[in-house]
């Protein structure tokens, strides 16, 4: 059974799963849809075409589902799907899409959005993404499995940040930072790998030295992107995470490419 606080308010239309708890002056949407097991915990505001999905812990303060803050926005209706058992704590802040871009925002599985994160309108967020304190993403922004924003740090717009890489704290991204790779600084550089985060996620010391050699290729002297990348790809055609790397790399993107200073490729 939901339970629901006197205090909150719940428009009718809003779609409430099973043993949900909205706490004390939330207030929930008419076009609201909220999972099994979902807790909004109290002055939580949820509003749009929004879906949360089951688990997921929304704490005070937090404002879900508000239109994009985009001069374009023009009243669309677009959305915000939240993927399952999220922590969302204080005061973050989640856009919907635009018509420009996506029509939706989409955050995926086991994410953990500290404190003031926000995440801006049209961004593609995958699983077990963790933001912290005051972390921003600009309109478009893709973000891989397992990637880690660290807190007071800027992504621009359209930026993709690769999985499992990490932008160091108080960092401004404007470039597309490729998977496992580390970024830090005001406009960041790549620093190297994300071994710290390989290493805890059980990474094998073959992948990621396998990684590290792709690495030194990538961002060596001599040559051309183009012809670095093609001979990473032969030499490590049968290595699963060079080749995300590689694919990240041709992929389609609005922006350039994040690159090491000289000093940070050996």
């Amino acid at each position: 059974m939901s339970g629901i606080h006197p205090t909150a308010a719940v428009e009718s239309g809003a779609r409430i799963g099973a043993d949900v708890f909205i706490g004390p002056y939330c207030c929930v949407g008419p076009e609201v849809e909220l999972g099994p097991g979902v807790r909004l915990l109290a002055h939580v505001v949820i509003a749009g075409r929004t879906k949360i999905g089951a688990g997921t812990v929304v704490s005070p303060f937090a404002s879900i589902g508000h239109p994009p803050q985009h001069l374009a926005f023009t009243g669309e209706p677009s959305e915000l799907v939240i993927g399952e058992r999220n922590v969302i704590r204080e005061y973050v802040t989640i856009n919907s899409g635009t018509a420009p871009g996506r029509m939706g925002t989409h955050i995926g599985d086991d994410g953990f959005f500290m404190i003031s994160a926000h995440i801006a309108h049209d961004c593609r967020i995958g699983d077990h993404v963790i933001m912290a304190n005051n972390a921003t993403l600009g309109g478009h922004v893709e973000v891989g499995n397992h990637a880690v924003i660290g807190g007071l740090s800027a992504i621009h717009q359209h930026v993709r940040i690769g999985q499992h890489a990490m932008v160091g704290g108080m960092s401004a991204v404007a470039q597309d930072v490729i998977p496992y790779g580390l970024v830090v600084g005001n406009r960041a550089q790549l620093t190297g790998l994300n071994l710290v985060g390989l290493k805890r996620r059980g990474f094998s010391r073959p992948q990621i030295h396998a990684l590290r050699g792709a690495y030194r290729q990538l961002f060596a002297d001599g040559g051309n992107m183009l012809e670095r990348l093609e001979g990473v790809a032969t030499a490590y055609k049968d290595h699963n995470l060079v080749m995300d790397v590689v694919d990240f790399i041709r992929s389609d993107s609005a922006r350039s490419l994040c690159r090491p200073r000289a000093r940070d490729v050996a």
